[in-house]
Parts: structure tokens; sequence; C-alpha cells
């Protein structure tokens, strides 16, 4: 199971944006499933290798562009640093944003490429409440056995985005807010923000 509890990370560090997904015309409108699907499918198709040939590199850097925008980063920023995202000034807000979002699409959605591959999965009944949609998933891993993951959506502007993702019961949008609380009660913000940029730098060697 330890493998599978790594997965929801990679899915929840992301960043809002105004535009439509890659292979979206503008003014079309996903449903929650066709966008939970989109986004899978866009990190299934990453490629992992320390070898890779610059097609491949480029391939992957548009895919995980795409997967970004099924993803809404702004919202799970704010609320994963509850409290403190008001003790930040505008721009100290927007690089935040924009660091985590560069954390999904460096080190994340590779990481759930992997895990991916090697699933099968099985979708449930999609459950909406007014701007708010539950899709259901159940994968089974070969040797893990069978997990429930849910993905929690929010519809802003017409369009469908990620802002959770809860696995067996835990929503990683609260795990990565006690994460970031550890660090800001024990150090400070720049040690929060430090501590994401060694992880960037080290995710590109």
């Amino acid at each position: 199971m330890k493998r599978i509890r790594l997965l929801a990370p990679a899915l929840i560090f992301l960043t809002v944006s105004t535009l439509a997904p890659l292979g979206w015309a503008m003014g079309d409108t996903l449903s929650p499933l066709e966008t939970v699907k989109s986004l899978i499918s866009a990190i299934q198709g990453i490629q992992d290798g320390k070898k890779l040939t610059p097609k491949q590199l480029e391939s992957n850097k548009k895919l995980s562009e795409k997967a970004v925008q099924y993803l809404d980063v702004q919202l799970v920023s704010r609320e994963t640093l509850g409290k403190y995202w008001e003790k930040r000034t505008e721009q100290e807000q927007g690089t935040f944003v924009s660091l985590l979002r560069e954390l999904f699409e460096v080190v994340a959605f590779p990481n759930s490429a992997k895990f991916f591959s090697e699933l099968e999965l099985k979708f449930g009944k999609t459950v909406e409440k007014k701007d708010l949609a539950t899709v259901p998933l159940k994968v089974i891993h070969k040797e893990e056995g069978e997990v429930e993951i849910d993905f929690i959506l929010k519809q802003s502007s017409q369009q469908w985005r990620v802002v959770d993702v809860v696995l067996d019961g835990v929503s990683m949008r609260t795990n990565l807010k006690t994460q970031f609380y550890k660090i800001l009660k024990k150090k400070n913000y720049p040690e929060l923000v430090r501590k994401m940029l060694k992880k960037l730098e080290e995710a590109k060697g």
C-alpha cells in the first residue's frame, strides 16, 4: 500500500489556469468524469527514464503542462497555506502557486505516470452537488489489491478542476496542509519555499 499512498501528493500540488487545456476547443466544457479521465490520460502518457531523447522530453513537458490545467492549484495553494496565505503579499502568493505548479509538472506527474501504468482503473458514478463533484475510482494493483480514490472537483468559470484527492478516506489536501504547517510553525515561510525549491532542483538533476 505504500506505493499507492505515494500517488496522493502527486495529484494535489497544482495551479489554476484561465486558459483551456491543450487539446480543448475554446468554449468546450468537460464533465467531472471527463476531466479526471483527461488528467489521468495525460499523466499516463509521460515517459520515464534518465536517457530520454529531446523529443521524448518535449513530449513529457507538453503532457505535464496539459495535465496541470485540469487542477486548480491556486485554490489548493490557498487552502493548504490556510491562515498563512493571507499573510503573504500578492507577489509571494503568485510565486508560491507557480512553484507548486512546477513541482507537479517536474516531480509529481512523472511519478504518477509510473504508478498508473500498473493499475486497472474502474470508475464509479459521479456525484454532483452545485459547484462540487466527486468522481469515485477504484484502482486494482496486481500486488497491493484494490484501493478507492475519490477525485473532488470544483466548477469555476464553467470548467471543472480537481481540488482534492481522497485516498482510502484520507484527504491529500489536508495531508499537504499538515506538512506545510509543520514547517511554518517550527521555522517560517522562507524555509518552506527553500525546501520546495530544493526538491525541484533535485528533481531536475
